[in-house]
This record gives C-alpha cells, sequence and structure tokens, in this order.
C-alpha cells in the first residue's frame, strides 16, 4: 500500500453509468488496496439467469429458480495487466456482462432480496481484511456500513447515457441515445424503489456530483477525501 497506515474500507456507491467504478479501480491502484466490482457480481448472476432461461422477455425474473441455483454460481476476479475481469464459475464474462441485454435485466434480477443476501455475504468477505474499495449501489449503507469512507456517486440521467452510449459504441454495439437513456431511467427507478437495500446516500457519505467534472478532477477530489480520512484516523 502506498502509505505506512492501518488499512481501512472505502465504499463507493451511486447511480448506474455516474462513473463510479472507473474512479474506484484508479483510487485503488493509486493507493495500492484491492478493487471489488459489487455490480459485476450481480451482473454475473444476471447472466447465468438469462443463458439458463429465468428471465422472461418482458424483464420478469423465475426469482425461485434463481434462488435455487445461487449455490451453483461462483463469482471472482482475476486481473490481466491493468485490467479487471470479472469470472463466472470460472468463465470471463467481462465483457458479456457489459451488454445492453444484461444491463436491462439486472436490476430486476438485483432487487431479488435471495441474491442480495447472497452477494452481499460473499462482498462481506471479500472486504473483511479491509484495504478494498468497493463501489455498488448498498456497499456503504448495507454491506460496509461502518466503513471509514463513504461516496456517493450522481450525475444527470442525460450525462450518464451519454456516457454509457460512448463505452457501447466503443465496443461496438448498435443502440440508441434514446435507448440508452430509457434503460438509465429505468434502473434509477428499481433501484430507489426496491425493498430490499434500495439507492440511496448514506447519511454519512461524501456526495459527488460529477456532472461537469473530468475523470481527473472527480480522481483528486477522492484521493484528497482518502487523504483526509487518513488523517482523520491516527
Amino acid at each position: 500500500m502506498s502509505e505506512n497506515t492501518t488499512p481501512i474500507t472505502i465504499a463507493i456507491d451511486g447511480y448506474s453509468s455516474s462513473g463510479k467504478s472507473s474512479m474506484a479501480k484508479k483510487l485503488a491502484r493509486t493507493i495500492g488496496y484491492r478493487y471489488i466490482d459489487s455490480g459485476a457480481m450481480y451482473r454475473a448472476v444476471t447472466l447465468y439467469a438469462m443463458r439458463h432461461g429465468m428471465i422472461a422477455p418482458d424483464h420478469s425474473v423465475d426469482a425461485e429458480a434463481l434462488a435455487k441455483a445461487l449455490p451453483e454460481i461462483h463469482i471472482d476476479f482475476k486481473v490481466e495487466g491493468d485490467a479487471q475481469a470479472t469470472l463466472l464459475n470460472g468463465e470471463n464474462v467481462e465483457s458479456e456482462i457489459r451488454s445492453m441485454p444484461v444491463s436491462s435485466n439486472v436490476s430486476p434480477v438485483a432487487a431479488i432480496p435471495a441474491v442480495r443476501h447472497a452477494l452481499v455475504e460473499m462482498q462481506q468477505s471479500l472486504g473483511r481484511s479491509k484495504g478494498i474499495v468497493m463501489d455498488g449501489r448498498d456497499i456503504g449503507t448495507t454491506v460496509f456500513p461502518d466503513a471509514e469512507m463513504k461516496v456517493f456517486v450522481t450525475a444527470s440521467p442525460q450525462t450518464r447515457a451519454q456516457r454509457r452510449l460512448a463505452e457501447l459504441i466503443a465496443k461496438g454495439s448498435q443502440t440508441t441515445f434514446e435507448e440508452v437513456l430509457a434503460n438509465v431511467v429505468e434502473r434509477d427507478h428499481i433501484d430507489e424503489t426496491r425493498a430490499e437495500s434500495p439507492l440511496r446516500k448514506a447519511p454519512d457519505a461524501f456526495l459527488l456530483d460529477n456532472s461537469e467534472m473530468t475523470p481527473d478532477m472527480q480522481n483528486r477530489v477522492l484521493l484528497d477525501l482518502y487523504h483526509r480520512t487518513i488523517a482523520g484516523s491516527r
């Protein structure tokens, strides 16, 4: 790690396509912490459900079948150069879980209590030794409510949709801004209104609206916050 300090837990929550994963990865590399992408875990479960016919065309999920299959779903991460890949039962599914079909189904899957309980336990196990940066929707409120550093990231739906569209186009996806914006708005609604661990800012989280920020600007804000947190814990 970059400093001779006691490791802490850093929880970064926020809306879909707000850039929280990119900033979390960057912060983790800078300070020498392990990065855990909790959203990738929900996407991997979603991909498993799609492959096994558990999600209907209207995005309704066979929650009972998925709950029974959870013990068969194993998720891990591996580092490849500067990138981190998500493994689903040993298969690298990093590219597939970022597709629009998975994005369109992940929020209903993530709203299933059995799925959330299973993944929260897995996430807590991964972070037990601290020295991690984990991003998601409920890291600072449910997974690590006692995290020393909490950040809640937001940006306008239009800004987030434009960012997501650029990512998809770069990967060769054929989609439109209107389609991506509709997906962003729908995911916001599901995330905010689900009964189990809804998306919300923890009372002690730092609010970061990066609508008008460059990546370098937001990375500096996070690193400054980390240094202030470490200084305050001494």
